[in-house]
């Protein structure tokens, strides 16, 4: 896998100390443009280290939360 760029390592640092987080939330706390956010939580997912949740209040956004514990290694324990 590619090593995540400096956009990747600032939302998931974010999203570690602040919780979960929609994408405004995200943009407005780095002060990164919206498809740099995107972009960033694009390699997140592709790595695995976030997870994605619809937000109840409002069907229409989307909560990013940092995985707690890798995929690799939950799949591994369950084996």
């Amino acid at each position: 896998m590619n090593p995540l760029p400096p956009s990747s390592k600032i939302v998931l640092k974010i999203l570690g100390t602040d919780g979960a987080l929609t994408h405004k939330d995200i943009v407005n706390k780095t002060h990164c443009s919206p498809r740099t956010v995107r972009y960033a939580l694009k390699r997140l997912k592709e790595h695995e280290l976030i997870i994605e949740k619809m937000n109840i209040r409002d069907m229409r956004q989307i909560i990013y939360q940092f995985r707690v514990s890798p995929v690799k290694e939950t799949r591994m324990a369950e084996s």
